[in-house]
């Protein structure tokens, strides 16, 4: 478990930021006090306390399974992809956000991008390209994605067309529980 790197750094930030835009101070300067901190493990990336990273000092590397929340992995090509353990993260600092009515919940789980007819509500102002959390419509987050339409466009938009493109939901736990052990524990 090593701190990340300066360029690590920015890519992680980068991509949190398409999300969470400036809320990403707010993640490491909490409002309880406590000090967080990103730290890498084999490619993956973890979000967790100064305290318990303190407390995992004493575990091998070989033997550190995870610590605190996976934000995310580095591919071979040192390109950095947010993973659905990240999601409580997502939500608690997400600056847009949809809703999916009940008849598209389960085509998003599938993996499936959301239709303009599976829409249930959409934050005002939201732009195009920009990382969104996908919640069902009593508010439990499902996922997320990002938006290939403005909230205006969105409004004009016919029936079928693709409003938001799918990049991670709750299904994954199930759907690649073999491939990716993290993300099953």
């Amino acid at each position: 478990m090593r701190p990340l790197t300066e360029d690590e750094t920015r890519a992680v930030f980068e991509k949190l930021s398409k999300f969470i835009g400036t809320n990403v101070k707010l993640m490491i300067e909490r409002k309880d006090k406590e000090i967080y901190c990103f730290r890498l493990q084999k490619d993956r990336v973890y979000y967790t306390s100064e305290e318990l990273m303190k407390k995992a000092t004493n575990i091998s590397r070989d033997s550190l399974a995870c610590l605190g929340t996976c934000v995310g992995r580095f591919t071979h090509h040192k390109k950095f992809h947010i993973l659905i353990t990240c999601l409580p993260l997502l939500s608690e600092f997400c600056e847009f956000k949809v809703w999916l009515k009940p008849s598209q919940e389960m085509s998003f789980l599938y993996g499936n991008h959301i239709l303009k007819a599976g829409l249930g509500r959409i934050t005002e102002n939201t732009p195009q390209n920009t990382g969104v959390v996908v919640y069902n419509m009593a508010g439990t987050p499902l996922g997320f994605g990002v938006t290939a339409r403005t909230t205006q466009e969105a409004r004009k938009a016919g029936p079928t067309d693709i409003i938001v493109l799918h990049q991670g939901d709750v299904g994954e736990y199930l759907r690649f529980e073999a491939q990716n052990p993290a993300c099953a524990v």
